[in-house]
């Protein structure tokens, strides 16, 4: 909110960051391989700022992409609450070395195990909220157990409790806590013994690097990850086809279209195989996951026509074949591609759809803020669905 009480936008805080870097947009253009006139039309609200924009800029300005989005996202009321795990989260990581003094006796692993595999159901479930009101006493009781214990195997839930905590940081836009907190998975996963549990965490170091601009970086990353797999454990068929996806999403924001199908291409040969594997660590590597995944690698690469055909050939069952987090994330991602060819009335119908599936996922997601404000600014009048998320967003 700025201080005349008038909502900002991407576009706003783009501007008065390069002002502050002493950048004309013609600087900033050079430094972030986007046009003046790009820039200036995201800056003046008539352009929408895709990821892959914001991303570029934020590096070329060299600050947090979520100052850019102005994350994270405060709001009055019940929603608010999401925030209140952040800090129990930074306490718990001071707990490296030696497992943490607990106020009364800790539950069972077998429990937390069950807390952890409830914390997995909550995040595909994108109900936020309730994952960070139970995450970080999981979080403390494993730290406990692990450093009693030794047990490989805590240590591998452990990390597994970590990256959900990774997930949630990067959502909500606290990017150094995400970073943190994956140190702590990394290590964490080289304690458990399990050979392919390092490349969780390289799934999700790639989605960090990939906010902070740095595509090769990450596809190094994968890349390396997906060779070290150990072919003969029962999560490799999963894990390599989750690389694949991450892969070909970071390399379509790196603006290269024929390693990114090569790598899309890679994934729908190991489903149309049927080498998909049993379901350990619920990365959905599904045929529904891979369809959706085409129109993300088509939207990234700009190919707005492409990214609508393959929209148009999932089809309803095959998208309620997915977890609601998925689901929210692809209607998301259409409303930005109906943005961008400028049907208002289509994006608008898909952001409400996701509102439908995941109102709190869509209430935290900078592409779906992005989407409202730009159709809040184009509209002469506003709908009640698009009234009623510009009303939940403002903060």
């Amino acid at each position: 909110m700025a201080a005349d009480g008038t909502t900002e936008t991407v576009g706003t805080r783009i501007a008065r960051a390069r002002k502050r870097r002493g950048l004309t947009q013609q600087g900033l253009a050079e430094r972030a391989a986007y046009s003046r006139g790009h820039i200036a039309q995201v800056e003046a609200g008539q352009k929408m700022a895709t990821p892959a924009f914001v991303a570029a800029v934020a590096a070329a300005l060299s600050v947090d992409p979520a100052d850019l989005y102005g994350q994270p996202y405060r709001l009055p009321g019940h929603d608010d609450r999401v925030h209140a795990f952040i800090p129990e989260l930074r306490r718990i990581q001071a707990y490296v070395d030696v497992g943490p003094e607990l106020a009364g006796p800790p539950r069972s692993v077998e429990v937390l195990a069950a807390e952890v595999a409830t914390g997995q159901k909550l995040m595909h479930n994108a109900q936020l909220s309730k994952l960070g009101a139970r995450l970080p006493a999981v979080l403390e009781e494993l730290t406990y157990w692990a450093h009693e214990t030794g047990n490989p195997e805590v240590w591998g839930l452990l990390s597994k409790a970590l990256r959900l905590g990774v997930s949630l940081a990067r959502r909500l836009g606290y990017s150094g806590d995400a970073l943190a907190l994956l140190e702590r998975a990394s290590d964490t996963a080289r304690r458990s013994g399990d050979p392919n549990v390092p490349a969780l965490i390289t799934l999700a170091r790639a989605l960090v690097l990939l906010g902070l601009n740095q595509h090769r970086p990450a596809l190094i990353l994968l890349d390396r990850a997906a060779a070290s797999l150990d072919s003969a454990r029962p999560d490799a068929a999963e894990i390599a086809g989750a690389l694949d996806l991450r892969s070909a999403i970071v390399a379509a924001r790196a603006a290269d279209p024929a390693r990114s199908w090569d790598y899309f291409g890679q994934a729908v040969d190991r489903v149309r195989a049927g080498r998909t594997g049993p379901v350990v660590h619920g990365l959905e590597f599904t045929p529904a996951n891979v369809a959706i995944h085409g129109a993300a690698v088509a939207s990234e690469l700009g190919d707005t026509d492409e990214a609508a055909r393959r929209d148009h050939e999932i089809g309803e069952r095959t998208l309620t074949s997915l977890p609601p987090e998925r689901r929210a994330h692809h209607e998301i991602d259409m409303s930005r591609v109906h943005v961008e060819v400028g049907d208002h009335a289509k994006a608008l119908a898909r952001l409400a759809s996701a509102d439908r599936i995941a109102p709190q996922m869509v209430t935290f997601h900078p592409t779906a803020r992005s989407v409202v404000a730009h159709l809040v600014d184009v509209r002469r009048t506003l709908p009640e669905p698009l009234r009623r998320l510009q009303r939940r967003m403002t903060v």
